[in-house]
């Protein structure tokens, strides 16, 4: 196959990849491959950030359970506000090399499962995007770009506009105790935009997600450079609550969420307790990681490839016993990509009296919830963890620009805000 064939399959192949996942752009596609993580580096709850600028690094991370060596290679595409590839050639983003093959890997040892861990400094200096905006990195084998194994988003940002934001309660009478609303202003001080409402927008992420996502978010006032978003109707998100956690960082000790554990060369599972409905119980808070996890261990030195997998059996039970008519149970979490496939519904037992889920997972820390969503319509969801005002949040606004002669949505701004400063106690 000559070079043209294949830029022009790999085109095609790409285009059919953004318009079959148009709600979910992350996605694994090969059912080896686990553990994918790409962030900030030092900081596995961070969104993986970059700025123009002023490079930092994000690490890319992520685990082969079939073992051995295989030749993993990355690239990066730039993409649209909407996440569709951008209509420039990658040698108009990319400075320098446009594939390359990731040469850090590791086996795993002091684990019973058997593995190769992969991982990856991003960019590298032969490698630098050279406009900001929305990048998805794209993981292929043997350089081989439909031979498609995963792919991961992440910003690039230059710093363009300065945002100054506040969580507040929206005035709304039925959203007013279980709902957050971000207010915020932009100061556009090194960018002469010839009509801001037009060409700027914004997006808003609750905990890093992007299922959920406010988007083409618009000014309410305009003042020269100064762009004011006051609209109580935009920008609202429910409040949710503190996340459930299961804490598999130890083997040998228990933590409370655990209820019993099988780990030996042939068998390797826990099964949690039981889960609730927590609508109806009084918010408490306590620290927990919004929705991600944390892979770390309490008895080696490097997790990343020190670390084994288990099997982890989730069960929930409907207050009073039975099922949710026309609705089903959703296993939530960043380890479940958000995805509400059947891969995270729980299916329900009847000998048990319980919506059981099962996920093979590395150690550490986890974070998780659950969601009613009806069968005929997924995108209507209940939290069955309720909702609360008061839930510690953290929001990102990206602010992107497309002048009347740009050529990509570039982003201008990034700004992170937690809807709690205070310190509060377990419960108030």
């Amino acid at each position: 196959m000559n070079s043209i064939s294949r830029i022009v399959i790999s085109f095609f192949l790409t285009a059919s990849f953004f318009n079959a996942q148009s709600q979910h752009i992350e996605r694994t596609l090969k059912p080896n491959i686990a553990t994918v993580q790409l962030y900030t580096d030092g900081d596995q709850q961070s969104m993986p950030v970059i700025s123009l600028n002023n490079p930092s690094k994000i690490k890319l991370s992520f685990d082969d359970l079939e073992g051995g060596y295989k030749n993993y290679y990355y690239t990066f595409i730039l993409c649209d506000y909407d996440w569709n590839p951008a209509n420039l050639s990658e040698f108009d983003y990319i400075k320098g090399f446009t594939k390359n093959r990731i040469g850090f890997y590791r086996y795993s040892n002091t684990a019973y499962t058997k593995y190769t861990h992969y991982e990856a400094l991003l960019p590298e200096d032969n490698s630098l995007p050279t406009r900001s905006g929305n990048y998805l990195l794209k993981v292929f084998l043997d350089g081989d770009t439909t031979k498609l194994v995963f792919t991961k988003q992440f910003i690039v940002f230059e710093e363009k506009a300065s945002i100054n934001a506040m969580v507040v309660q929206t005035y709304a009478s039925d959203k007013f105790r279980t709902h957050q609303r971000i207010k915020f202003k932009a100061n556009l001080k090194d960018l002469k935009a010839f009509s801001p409402a037009q060409e700027v927008k914004t997006v808003i992420l609750q905990n890093n997600r992007w299922d959920n996502a406010q988007k083409d978010i618009k000014p309410t006032f305009v003042n020269g450079n100064m762009l004011d978003y006051v609209n109580e109707d935009v920008a609202v998100f429910s409040g949710e609550k503190e996340w459930r956690w299961v804490d598999v960082r130890s083997f040998r000790m228990n933590s409370d969420r655990i209820e019993s554990q099988i780990y030996n060369q042939n068998e390797r599972s826990i099964q949690l307790k039981t889960d609730i409905d927590r609508r109806e119980q009084r918010y408490m808070y306590y620290a927990d990681l919004n929705g991600s996890y944390d892979i770390n261990t309490y008895e080696n030195i490097n997790p990343l490839w020190q670390s084994d997998y288990s099997m982890l059996h989730f069960s929930f039970q409907k207050n009073g016993g039975g099922i949710y008519n026309g609705d089903d149970v959703y296993l939530i979490g960043q380890f479940t990509n958000y995805e509400l496939i059947d891969k995270w519904r729980m299916k329900y037992n009847p000998l048990t009296d319980k919506y059981e889920c099962s996920a093979y997972l590395k150690q550490g820390y986890y974070n998780y919830t659950y969601a009613l969503a009806e069968k005929n319509n997924l995108q209507k969801l209940t939290s069955l963890d309720g909702n609360y005002w008061e839930t510690e949040n953290k929001y990102t606004i990206l602010m992107y620009y497309k002048s009347f002669s740009d050529r990509n949505d570039r982003i201008i701004g990034v700004a992170a805000i937690n809807s709690r400063s205070d310190k509060p106690g377990f419960s108030f």
